[in-house]
């Protein structure tokens, strides 16, 4: 029983495949319905771009909600329950024939993705892991990236059978291979009589002197354990989500408009640009495996910094590729840093305010990254509806993501408030 696999690890690896199957049929595919849907309903770039930022809108009112449940009662039931909603959602999608009926579609499709999200799944790892609470995640991200890498998967599929089929069928996937996935998830190790990373018990018998001692060498972030209201009182909350904001402007303008731009502006099928945008996540799972190592090796905040000029310089190159080399390139180092950098947004935050509140925490920061999820197509869009193409809009978008730079690189470890340092 010593050699017994700490169940955290069980949740890791769940975690990791319903995350997988979220990035494959959704995330990641996205911009190939996009690009269907844009030449089959002559719809504008966007008013499908709307839907994404609709999607992102819900996730992020509902996220101190979410967060809070998480606190208050747990993961397991939420994560079911997101699985089913999530599978019915797709299969809505599969029926619309309107503008209208594809925004109500993506109303079901986010409130369930919400609830079996990177950010819902990560608050369970963070109860769990303390150690190698990077090292959980970057697994968690793992399947993430991992699913991206078969959007070429859908796009053969839509153009086989029709993207209605397409959608069905992934909404009963997501279901039938997702719930045995969360019924994995559990909350908290002391729910099961078990001890974070699991490590032995501390004995009973240790005296209050010992316990003093052992309380003085743990590290200081170990012993923070902010309330919400407290939390974002810091200027590291603030600069922290500010950062990561800039960096979801890149990333979801990429997932959403960069396979257009390629059939677009570059000359690519639909075929060849679903191809290379899977370089995205071959990049993905590199900076995903980086994160693995390094884990708890280096700052933090200077690792997010540098990742978000990773995304800058990825979408300069995207944007005025000359060759696919180039493209390739560029495609492979924006992948990178957003796998390298996804893990540390919650292990920064778990770092910097405990676990106690992290689901209220992290909830409340989607606030802010949430203009991030939106801004990004909706800027890519209008400019391109507005220039003509993409140009103007992921210039912009770049510039942004240097300033998002600094303010991750300025997010220094937060203080308790006085009478609780106290």
């Amino acid at each position: 029983m010593a050699n017994k696999l700490f169940y955290g690890w069980r949740i890791a690896g769940a975690g990791s495949a319903l995350q997988f199957l979220q990035s494959m049929l959704l995330n990641s595919s996205f911009g190939v319905y996009v690009a269907v849907l844009a030449d089959e309903k002559g719809w504008s770039k966007t008013a499908l771009a709307g839907a994404a930022a609709l999607k992102s809108t819900e996730v992020a009112v509902l996220g101190p909600v979410l967060g809070w449940m998480v606190d208050r009662f747990g993961s397991q039931g939420l994560v079911r329950a997101g699985v089913i909603i999530f599978g019915v959602g797709l299969m809505l999608l599969s029926q619309i024939s309107s503008i209208a009926g594809f925004y109500g579609a993506f109303i079901v499709i986010a409130l369930g993705s919400s609830m079996f999200s990177n950010f819902l799944v990560s608050i369970a790892l963070i109860q769990w892991f303390e150690k190698r609470r990077t090292r959980a995640l970057s697994m968690l991200q793992f399947g993430g990236a991992l699913g991206g890498l078969f959007v070429f998967v859908v796009a053969a599929a839509i153009q086989l059978v029709g993207w209605r089929w397409t959608a069905f069928g992934s909404g009963v996937l997501s279901i039938i291979v997702g719930y045995p996935l969360a019924r994995v998830i559990r909350s908290k190790p002391e729910d099961h009589g078990l001890t974070m990373d699991g490590l032995p018990p501390a004995p009973k018998t240790e005296t209050a002197a010992a316990a003093q001692r052992n309380t003085a060498s743990t590290p200081p972030a170990a012993q923070r354990a902010f309330t919400g209201r407290e939390a974002v009182r810091t200027r590291a909350f603030w600069y922290l989500s500010i950062g990561h904001a800039t960096s979801l402007l890149v990333v979801m303008a990429v997932n959403v408009h960069v396979i257009t731009h390629m059939k677009e502006a570059l000359g690519y099928s639909l075929a060849q640009a679903s191809l290379l945008f899977a370089l995205v996540t071959a990049g993905q799972i590199g900076g995903v495996m980086m994160g693995w190592v390094v884990g708890e090796k280096y700052v933090k905040r200077k690792v997010a910094a540098a990742c978000n000029l990773m995304h800058a310089l990825g979408l300069l190159l995207v944007t005025f590729a000359t060759s696919a080399w180039l493209l390739a390139a560029a495609l492979l180092l924006h992948g990178f840093g957003w796998g390298l950098r996804g893990p540390f947004m919650q292990a920064i935050r778990a770092d910097y305010f405990g676990r106690t509140s992290i689901g209220l925490i992290l909830g409340l920061s989607t606030l802010i990254t949430v203009f991030g999820n939106i801004g990004g197509p909706l800027i890519a869009g209008a400019f391109a509806d507005g220039f003509g193409d993409y140009r103007a809009g992921f210039t912009l978008l770049t510039l942004l993501a240097v300033i998002g730079a600094w303010f991750f690189y300025i997010a220094k470890p937060p203080r308790l408030p006085a009478t609780r340092a106290a």
